[in-house]
């Protein structure tokens, strides 16, 4: 902090501590023309005040606290550049011993911390690591069949997975539904490994600078009649003559691609909304989805077990 504003915060408290000081002794006084322990000249629903003067002992301590108040001001930091009269620095005035501080703490970290959070983890895998290695063994259809790997995945699940597709699972808009049969990159038991190992990044383009609002209106309004909902048949009819920049990823049916990972747009199920609006702001803006790859976080065998878990949600 600079001088200036270190003086200015100096200044500004000084004058607040006058101001109180002022006002106390004016209460001090009797403005009233009555005398104490008079009634005054002034009543409210039948109620007369007594002209008493401010209590002794709430008097003494508020002149404690003025004085307190200075001998703060004085003494100890806090005010920009001001040590005080004690010779103390506040810890962010001096930027040494901010850096000094953080390299102790890294330090402490890498002896400590991080060594204690190592030996953990190997302690766990030394533990769990057998159980994950015999489940990974087994194919992903028999393994979503075990009470036992189903309760570890579901924990599994919901510390890694919840996040985003809710704790049943259930997704909500942008995040994929894993209970139903709606999958955007395939719903074996190899592809929801492969999603979980890999990650998906999915890309929508946007068609603003390619149509106009009213071209994207009846695109939107063409897309909706796709999964039989009641549409204006003029407006779609417009809108069909423009899909073919959609057929190439959705196909000429709208049936979509899951090599792509391209939506069936024909189920009238939808991953950002199924209302006109939604649909319009997917064609303007695009979407790009994101699903994290987790093989370098969680490891293959815990994937395995996981996959087993999402593969029996919709395959009960």
């Amino acid at each position: 902090m600079s001088s200036f504003w270190s003086a200015w915060i100096i200044v500004l408290t000084l004058a607040f501590l006058v101001g109180i000081i002022w006002v106390l002794r004016w209460n001090m006084s009797n403005y009233t023309g009555i005398k104490e322990g008079e009634l005054m000249d002034h009543e409210f629903d039948g109620i007369v005040e007594i002209n008493n003067p401010l209590p002794r002992w709430w008097m003494i301590l508020y002149w404690v606290t003025i004085v307190w108040g200075f001998a703060y001001l004085a003494l100890y930091p806090g005010l920009g550049n001001f040590a005080g009269l004690l010779g103390w620095s506040s810890s962010n005035q001096d930027v040494r011993s901010i850096e000094e501080s953080r390299a102790a703490t890294e330090a402490h970290r890498e002896a400590g911390l991080i060594v204690e959070y190592d030996r953990a983890m190997d302690a766990a895998d030394e533990r769990f690591g057998p159980i994950f290695e015999a489940y990974a063994q087994q194919p992903i259809e028999e393994l979503a069949k075990d009470p036992e790997a189903n309760e570890i995945g579901q924990r599994l699940f919901l510390q890694n997975c919840a996040q985003c597709h809710g704790s049943n699972a259930m997704g909500g808009k942008g995040f994929p539904n894993l209970t139903d049969d709606n999958w955007l990159y395939g719903g074996s038991a190899d592809a929801i490994k492969t999603t979980l190992l890999q990650g998906r990044q999915g890309q929508m383009p946007s068609f603003k600078a390619q149509f106009d609002e009213q071209q994207i209106t009846e695109l939107a309004t063409y897309v909706l009649s796709l999964s039989g909902r009641k549409v204006d048949p003029e407006l779609a009819a417009a809108g069909k003559a423009n899909f073919a920049v959609c057929s190439a990823c959705h196909g000429q049916d709208g049936k979509g691609n899951q090599q792509l990972g391209a939506p069936n747009l024909t189920d009238n199920v939808w991953l950002y909304g199924a209302s006109q609006a939604a649909i319009e702001e997917t064609l303007m803006n695009g979407r790009n989805g994101v699903m994290p790859a987790w093989k370098d976080i969680l490891g293959e065998d815990k994937v395995h077990v996981i996959s087993a878990y999402v593969y029996g949600l919709s395959n009960d």
